[in-house]
């Protein structure tokens, strides 16, 4: 029965107020250099979501957190391997929310 209250309320960005809220003097539209992001497999990156584009974006969860990108998917996504707990997963993002270690 719909509506009776039963399940888990809240959908993918629920209790998510603060963590995905840009800081000040950031805010905006996104620059074309972080759109045209390219990554080559085996790279480091940290899952940093970009709040202006909803596309694509991993889940709140896994913010912070360092992978190494498997494969390339379509256009401009990625596989990336990450380490939750002691567990291997594997994540799928888009470029933009994404940020190259050195």
């Amino acid at each position: 029965m719909a509506g009776s209250g039963t399940g888990r309320k809240g959908g993918f960005r629920s209790n998510t107020r603060y963590k995905l809220k840009k800081k000040a003097g950031t805010k905006g539209k996104v620059t074309i250099t972080r759109l045209l992001r390219k990554f080559s497999v085996g790279d480091r990156v940290r899952i940093l979501q970009e709040p202006a584009v909803q596309k694509g974006m991993p889940h709140p969860r896994f913010k912070n957190l360092v992978g190494t990108t498997l494969t390339k998917e379509g256009s401009n996504a990625y596989t990336l391997q990450i380490k939750d707990g002691n567990k291997l997963k594997n994540v799928v993002s888009r470029a933009i929310h994404l940020v190259k270690l050195k």
